[in-house]
């Protein structure tokens, strides 16, 4: 039996539903010359008799190991593929019909040696999934930087969805961070190893993110800490936008002593918060055509940089 074009790797840990949906998508896909691979990160609630129901609709394979976090799992997963390019995805995405034709295509168009595309949120997520949807992938929020924006010159793939061809990993040598930012820094060394890298835009999958906005600060202050990391281990990587949250944080602190000091200076600062955040909300609403995702959606972005600037800062001070 001949090796399948792509080996799809899927880490886990304690979410067996959101295998199920991943892989309910995956067998609705028209191409089907690929492989999957599940990695159980030493979960409780382990995804293998999940795995089991689909064992006849695709080809799949499981394995369980200890619990050691998403890089050396999907290094895991990277050793055990056979395909000649290896495709990671989130457990908690779907992925849509139409992902492997803008893959295969812009393969044979451009001769990426890795890849990443963008995240969407499905309408049938809940009104806060698609509010945080919206902003992680908004250039008022994050500049473009996942996979928003065309230009492909500095592009990172993040691992909810990013390919590479299997001579990337055996040059590169795989992730290197355990947790947090653990694809950045993956990606900044296949660039600097000299392969090409690109962004196919059409290539989206549907991640679902978390389901309140706990998890979400959670995980964004995490994502702050990521990047801090990534730029102790590539000090040039850090730039004015990885540092726009962090400012807007110590700036909203500031707005608080501003009266007691100018009032003229607090009100400016103010109007200016307010222009933003109703920037924020006019243009979620046009993204989701959902006044609702759009009221939502200036809470979700006070958080996500509220976390992300707050994650960044701590892990640049060496707190925690």
């Amino acid at each position: 039996m001949s090796s399948p074009r792509f080996s799809i790797i899927i880490p886990v840990y304690n979410r067996p539903l959101e295998i199920l949906e991943l892989l309910t998508s995956l067998v609705q896909q028209p191409f089907r010359d690929f492989e999957v691979i599940v990695v159980e990160d030493g979960s409780l609630d382990r995804c293998d008799r999940i795995v089991d129901q689909f064992r006849d609709k695709l080809v799949v394979h499981y394995f369980y190991k200890q619990n050691e976090g998403p890089g050396p799992s999907r290094n895991f997963g990277f050793s055990k593929a056979s395909g000649k390019y290896f495709i990671s995805f989130d457990s908690d995405c779907i992925i849509p019909a139409t992902y492997f034709p803008a893959i295969t295509d812009s393969l044979s168009i451009n001769g990426w040696d890795a890849w990443g595309g963008p995240d969407k949120a499905h309408e049938k997520f809940t009104t806060l999934q698609r509010a945080m949807g919206y902003t992680m992938s908004s250039v008022l929020t994050t500049g473009g930087i996942r996979g928003g924006k065309k230009s492909t010159e500095t592009f990172l793939p993040r691992s909810f969805n990013m390919g590479l061809s299997r001579e990337v990993f055996e040059t590169a040598g795989g992730f290197n961070f355990t947790y947090f930012a653990e694809d950045i820094e993956f990606s900044i060394r296949i660039r600097k190893a000299g392969f090409a890298v690109g962004l196919i835009p059409d290539a989206f999958v549907y991640h679902k993110r978390r389901t309140t906005f706990r998890q979400f600060f959670h995980q964004v202050f995490n994502f702050g800490r990521g990047r801090a990391m990534v730029g102790r281990a590539h000090p040039r990587q850090v730039r004015l936008t990885h540092w726009f949250p962090s400012i807007f944080f110590l700036g909203t602190i500031a707005l608080l002593i501003l009266p007691f000091i100018s009032i003229a200076l607090a009100f400016a600062g103010g109007i200016l918060l307010l222009i933003y955040l109703v920037a924020i909300l006019l243009h979620a609403w046009q993204e989701s055509k959902d006044l609702t995702v759009s009221f939502y959606a200036v809470p979700a972005a006070l958080i996500q940089l509220y976390g992300y600037g707050m994650g960044f800062l701590f892990q640049r001070l060496g707190l925690r």
